[in-house]
């Protein structure tokens, strides 16, 4: 028999790949989320719930699954500078109650959440490994500290097997939001690049398609003791370069012009160390040239324009 994996969030940005990474290996997988059915990617089985629920006790009971992932919630640090509450309701109080459930109801299930990068702030230096101090710079990065600390509580306390996925600045077709598709948006509709900083602010990109990659190897390798594993391409961009290399993928000779500004809890540098995803066989397989090429053509597409 198939494994079977539970997913929430399952018709969210990275949910979709990581439902289609994991029904390509061959698992049963499970969806939820609060969309109408026709709104969620094929999966086994998809069950329209608005979390937390106590539904999702009797889902744990009927589908026995082996993994469970944790993609839901909120994943945007303004929102989050506008309404921490809500913030905190989506990260943390979510988490505890998706443990908890997992605690009396399938207590032997991975469970695996999706965290961020933000937890680290703006790093000492470069690149970041896993064990550098935490210093969140908005409610987002803190509430996600906090609900990783949910899972080294379970797995300490209960023995429930949990590991933490930081991930860096993941992209890729579907996602119409963040700085990827910004550029190319405003490209396709103004012809100009116009955008916050000064350009020379980093992140270390990651394409949706090996996020899906790389979380199908924690669940299959991962020690689950409450472990955080950085998932990322080890590259360091700075904004400047990637504004240049969407232009050129949409033969626009547009340089970008930035406005000096920085966005409050928002890190400067980013780059992560990659060596603990790497040592259990992780290597990513999209080049930010390739995966920039990708998200240009469907924003094109996407946005009708010639």
């Amino acid at each position: 028999m198939s494994r079977t994996v539970l997913i929430t969030g399952a018709a969210g940005f990275l949910g979709r790949h990581i439902a289609r990474q994991f029904a390509r290996d061959g698992s049963r997988v499970v969806g939820l989320d609060d969309v109408p059915p026709e709104n969620a990617p094929p999966l086994s089985r998809f069950v329209r719930m608005k979390l937390p629920s106590l539904g999702l006790v009797q889902v744990l009971r009927d589908e026995k699954p082996g993994v469970f992932i944790h993609c839901a919630g909120r994943a945007s640090v303004p929102l989050s500078m506008r309404d921490p509450a809500g913030d905190f309701h989506d990260s943390v109080v979510l988490t505890f109650e998706m443990l908890d459930a997992l605690r009396r109801s399938a207590p032997q299930c991975r469970f695996i959440l999706l965290s961020s990068a933000a937890v680290y702030g703006d790093p000492v230096s470069l690149p970041v490994c896993e064990s550098e101090a935490m210093a969140p710079l908005s409610p987002y990065g803190w509430h996600k500290r906090q609900a990783e600390l949910l899972c080294e509580e379970f797995a300490s306390v209960f023995s429930l097997p949990t590991t933490v996925a930081r991930i860096f600045s993941a992209y890729g077709p579907g996602l119409r939001r963040q700085v990827v598709w910004d550029i190319c948006e405003r490209l396709l509709t103004n012809g100009k690049i116009e955008l916050r900083g000064t350009g020379a602010e980093s992140r270390d990109f990651i394409h949706a398609n090996d996020v899906a990659h790389a979380i199908a190897i924690l669940a299959e390798k991962a020690p689950g003791c409450g472990e955080a594993v950085n998932l990322a391409s080890g590259r360091e961009t700075t904004i400047a370069e990637l504004a240049r290399l969407a232009a050129s993928a949409l033969g626009s000779q547009a340089e970008p012009v930035f406005d000096g500004e920085q966005t409050p809890g928002q890190p400067v540098n980013w780059r992560a160390d990659i060596g603990a995803i790497g040592d259990l066989g992780f290597a990513p397989q999209v080049s930010l040239e390739d995966g920039v090429r990708g998200v240009a053509a469907w924003a094109r597409a996407e946005l009708g324009t010639p």
